[in-house]
């Protein structure tokens, strides 16, 4: 298991971010739960734009 760094996570949202770096931390993230699920809340067929929404709970025996 790799070890997160809860900070990157709030950087997520920062639109200079690369889609490289996004995948790593979600990665990291999913990889540091004990649990989680994601919900596909839209699909734009046309343009293949999509909202998914993960949430999940940490393994809290990991130190921050």
């Amino acid at each position: 298991m790799k070890n997160l760094n809860i900070y990157d996570l709030f950087n997520i949202k920062n639109e200079n971010i690369s889609s490289t770096t996004i995948k790593r931390q979600l990665n990291d993230m999913l990889e540091s739960s004990k649990k989680y699920f994601a919900i596909v809340e839209s699909l734009n067929r046309e343009t293949g734009e999509y909202k998914i929404v993960v949430q999940g709970t940490l393994d809290n025996t990991q130190t921050w």
